[in-house]
Parts: structure tokens; sequence; C-alpha cells
């Protein structure tokens, strides 16, 4: 497949960049840094032991104007994209947050906003003859929880922004995946102390393949996060209010 991936340099974007290079697939990357870009191609290459990359762009979350032209590139590059992964993000704790409302309003933005704005330019210009549009969001989103207050507001935001996308386009060829990964050991959660059932990117870009090849709306990774979920979801509120998951 013809696959471009936002935020290929780093974390599960990486791992799934690899793993879809290994198995055969053409890429086009998209990132916030040259130099990142560029590192990621030459270690793709080393490891296909091919050039699976087609190009690269600039494409920077907290600054759309960056999402057409980038896109643009890649159509370029590819002549026609079967899927676009959104792996991108940002993140910080809930306590950074509310110290801090002008990190707040960044990370907003970004989770939020700006990756729905994205996936608008993707699906109308990159996939609008259809195809697969794979999206992280994340299990925060499922409910309203102390540590993931503002965090969770943005990716319950985004999950039903691509839950509306799959019951509005599905029928006209464009497959949505959410995908909704529990903490996940990268540098984007580095200094925190990891829970149980901590995945791994290689583990979780797994599950996100598999997503992708068969057009899963909604998948929860690692997979016993569904299970977990399950449970919190259905907890009072007068319970929700005593601990601290």
């Amino acid at each position: 497949m013809n696959i471009v991936i936002l935020g290929a340099p780093k974390g599960i974007g990486r791992a799934v960049a690899r793993a879809l290079a290994l198995r055969g697939d053409r890429l086009f990357l998209l990132g916030r840094d040259t130099t990142d870009l560029e590192q990621t191609t030459t270690d793709l290459a080393i490891r296909s032991g091919r050039s699976p990359v087609a190009g690269a762009a600039i494409c920077d979350l907290s600054s759309p104007q960056t999402f057409a032209p980038a896109l643009a590139a890649a159509i370029d590059a590819l002549t026609t994209v079967d899927a676009v992964v959104v792996t991108a993000a940002d993140f910080a704790t809930q306590t950074a947050l509310e110290a801090d409302l002008a990190r707040a309003e960044h990370l907003l933005n970004i989770d939020f906003t700006n990756t729905v704005l994205f996936c608008e330019h993707a699906r109308t210009s990159a996939l609008a003859r259809g195809g697969t549009l794979c999206v992280l969001s994340s299990v925060a989103g499922d409910r309203g929880r102390k540590p993931v207050v503002l965090y969770g507001a943005a990716k319950a935001g985004l999950s039903h922004y691509l839950e509306g996308l799959d019951h509005k386009f599905r029928a006209s060829g464009l497959r949505v995946v959410c995908v909704k990964p529990g903490f996940v050991k990268t540098g984007m959660t580095s200094g925190l102390n990891p829970p149980p059932f901590a995945g791994e990117p290689d583990g979780v870009a797994a599950d996100i393949v598999t997503a992708i090849d068969r057009g899963t709306p909604v998948v929860y990774t690692p997979a016993i996060w569904w299970l977990v979920m399950q449970v919190i979801k259905r907890l009072p509120r007068a319970v929700m209010r005593k601990i601290e998951f």
C-alpha cells in the first residue's frame, strides 16, 4: 500500500513506519523536523534493505498552514494514497496543564482542533477517492478521570469526531480507524510510572497495522485495555470521585 504517516519519526509512529516498511509498503513521512525525517528515512532503508520512503515533508500539528502543502507533496510522490496514519500528538500531566493554561491551550489545540483539521485536509485530498484514515486517540477519552481531565477531554472529542466520520463516509469508501492505546512506553510518557498493562511501541504498532488492513473502526491496544475501560465506564460517579485512576 501507499501510506502517509504523520508522526513517523517518533514513538509509536516510528514503530508503525518500521512495521509497514518491513512488509513492503511504500511510505511518505510527515513530521516537524527535517533532521528527524532524514534519519527515519535512512533507518527504514537500512532495516528493510530497500528504499521504502517515497519522500518526506514538514507537517506540524501546531501549524495548520503546513497541512495542505505536506499532503500535496505526498500525493505528488505517491500518486495514489491508500491510507493516512496520524500518530502525532501532545501530552502533559494534569498537574502541569492546570498550572499553565497556555500549555493547556496548546495541548487542546494539538490533540483535538488541529488534528481534526489535518484529518479534514486528508479526507478531502489524499483520501478523496476512498482509503483508510487511521488516527490515534486514547483510552483517556473513554471517561472523565482525575489524572487526565484535559488530555482526556481532547481525546474524547477526537474519538467522537472519528466515529462520526465512520458513520457518514464508510459507505462512500472511507474507512476510519480510531486507535485507543492505553499507556505506552515512549518518549512522550518518559518519567511517568508505567501502570499495569503498559504497552511497548512495537506491540502497539502491530495492532495498528492489523487494524489498517482490516478497517476495524475502533481498536484498543494493548487489547486488555478494552476490558479495563469497560469496567471503568460502568463505575458509578461516586466511586470515580474517590479513586485516582
